[in-house]
């Protein structure tokens, strides 16, 4: 019995240590402005190895399944429905009202802001938007809470809004911030491909307001609360940010939710 129990804890030490090797090949070269942090946590240690394991591993801009209209499902509205509602658990005040002066104008005043890392700081109307070449993909949102949806997105390629506000050499990552009080980041690999877009259109019609009116982030290769509705501003980055208190990682959740 005894040697049994000392056979299983030598099996646990060297699959520990097999991980740890394998995540020190992974992540090595890497510099500590270009990983998330871990907090000294073991879940968030385990996120940056499933990060850098699918930078390394993966195909280069593999793309996301697409589907066709005949697989178009229901799809739900949650977390936020609305920022002006003042009974939504991200409320912002400040925020929620210009949301709400915004939505009355039938959004002809919102701009979106870039901002950062970039050579020519500038916003976009809606208008200007939907003037640039436009994408239409019809894909899964798969949900953390475990359900999932097959929606049409019609957008501009986020990489063709960066490149119009001279993204630098530098930069790194980009950030997103909403109306309520949500913001999420994503590295410029995501940032960049294809199926990543700035959507306004849902199912051949504007953007719902439950589903992020007037714009929404589409990130296809991440579950689903990396899409941030009801943007406001993005800002480029060289260095990695956790957005603090409205970010992913200081609220418990996974930066880098790869699917």
């Amino acid at each position: 019995m005894k040697q049994e129990k000392s056979r299983l804890i030598v099996s646990r030490r060297k699959l520990v240590t097999g991980l740890a090797t394998a995540g020190g090949l992974l992540l090595s070269g890497c510099s500590s402005k270009e990983l998330p942090p871990t907090y000294g946590n073991i879940l968030r240690m385990g996120d940056v190895l499933t990060y850098k394991a699918f930078r390394t591993l993966l195909p280069r801009r593999s793309l996301a399944r697409e589907y066709s209209h005949g697989d178009i499902t229901s799809s739900p509205a949650i977390g936020t429905w609305n920022p002006a509602d003042p009974h939504q658990a991200a409320y912002n005040a400040e925020r929620g009202t210009l949301y709400d002066r915004l939505q009355a104008a039938a959004f002809a005043d919102w701009r979106l802001k870039i901002e950062g890392s970039v050579g020519r700081p500038r916003t976009f109307s809606l208008a200007e938007l939907k003037a640039l070449p436009a994408r239409t993909q019809i894909t899964k949102h798969t949900c953390e809470e475990g359900w999932s949806a097959i929606s049409e997105w019609t957008g501009v390629p986020l990489r063709t809004v960066l490149e119009a506000a001279g993204m630098r050499p530098s930069a790194r990552f980009v950030n997103f911030f909403a109306f309520d009080d949500i913001a999420e980041g994503i590295d410029m690999f995501d940032a960049l491909h294809p199926q990543t877009i700035l959507a306004y259109g849902m199912n051949g019609r504007d953007l719902p307001i439950g589903h992020g009116a007037p714009l929404r982030l589409r990130v296809e290769t991440q579950l689903g609360y990396k899409s941030v509705k009801f943007l406001d501003r993005i800002v480029v980055k060289d260095d990695f940010d956790d957005l603090g208190k409205i970010g992913s990682l200081q609220n418990g959740w996974s930066w880098y939710v790869g699917i």
